[in-house]
């Protein structure tokens, strides 16, 4: 049991600027130590305007600092499979962005990796521990809307959408780089929640294409998952659409009622027959800061439960290979 997380941060680019780098600081019994990027002249600059003591361009002086004991892996997904087994080498907890790795055979390799090794490892699906999921969660839990009978997402969105984080380097839109465009970048989080709210699935179909032919990632995306305990959830993502479009929405129907939320909105509308509540939330000023206290408290040995593991981000990873299919 380590009394005090110590964090270096490999890859401290837009991701970790406001969602999380600050929070590492912010929490009990965590500190963050180092942070490293390719250019070491913006790594100096994170570093003097976040008040970390130490800053490199390369990840050997963290994987090698003695008092490090953890490290938030933020770089673009093709370098997370190789970063996580350094760091799983070095001894390190690994707090990792999603997508978890490119695809699912590097998602495998990984949860083999983590079983074997003395070390831990979580997965930044940081919106299960935001305030309007939770709420969702409570109402699926209590029975609201009765049984529940299917889910319909849908993520619908221009090329240029407010959603992603915005990088001086398009590489959300490079397949090598990001593992498909920005259904990768943004479907973990949907994927990822209908799993904590509906468990493990026995079958999954989908379908993709690009619409967009100046584009080479596929830009349309459809899917529909069967889980185990019956419910189904279909869902749509397209990154082509006109503005008056956007769509970002989950409506969850039951026998009794529906739960109507956004992925990246504060809201959550409970309808039941005759009977419409509507709840608001504020998310922190870093969205990540919950699931960071979260992965502290789990890394520290001060809770058993692992807030995501690797096992479960493979299952995200599963449904987007299955659906990406031309």
């Amino acid at each position: 049991m380590a009394s005090k997380i110590v964090w270096g941060i490999i890859g401290c680019g837009d991701v970790a600027e406001v969602k999380s780098g600050p929070a590492f600081s912010l929490i009990p019994n965590s500190k963050l130590k180092a942070v490293m990027r390719r250019n070491l002249d913006k790594a100096k600059d994170f570093a003097l305007r976040h008040n970390v003591p130490y800053y490199y361009n390369t990840v050997q002086p963290i994987l090698n600092d003695p008092e490090i004991n953890a490290v938030y892996i933020a770089t673009p997904p093709a370098s997370h499979l190789d970063y996580a087994l350094q760091a799983i080498k070095a001894g390190k907890h690994v707090y990792l962005e999603k997508p978890m790795t490119l695809n699912t055979a590097q998602s495998q390799q990984l949860c083999n990796a983590v079983k074997v090794s003395g070390t831990k490892l979580t997965v930044a699906h940081y919106r299960r521990k935001l305030p309007a999921f939770l709420k969702v969660k409570e109402l699926l839990d209590g029975k609201c809307i009765g049984d529940v009978l299917f889910a319909d997402i849908q993520v619908l969105q221009p090329p240029k959408s407010h959603l992603v984080a915005q990088s001086e380097l398009p590489w959300r839109f490079n397949a090598a780089i990001a593992g498909g465009g920005l259904f990768h970048d943004l479907a973990p989080h949907q994927l990822d929640l209908m799993y904590l709210f509906f468990g493990e699935y026995n079958r999954a179909y989908g379908v993709s294409d690009t619409q967009n032919k100046a584009s080479k990632v596929d830009d349309l995306v459809n899917g529909i998952i069967q889980f185990e305990n019956g419910v189904q959830c279909r869902g749509i993502w397209s990154f082509n659409c006109a503005d008056v479009s956007k769509t970002d929405r989950c409506v969850i129907y039951g026998t009794e009622g529906q739960i109507e939320f956004s992925f990246f909105g504060n809201y959550v509308h409970l309808k039941t027959a005759g009977q419409a509540h509507q709840f608001t939330f504020s998310n922190p000023k870093h969205v990540q800061h919950p699931m960071i206290a979260a992965v502290v408290d789990y890394f520290s040995g001060k809770q058993d439960v692992n807030p995501c593991a690797a096992d479960e981000a493979l299952i995200v990873s599963e449904l987007m290979d299955t659906f990406c299919v031309n």
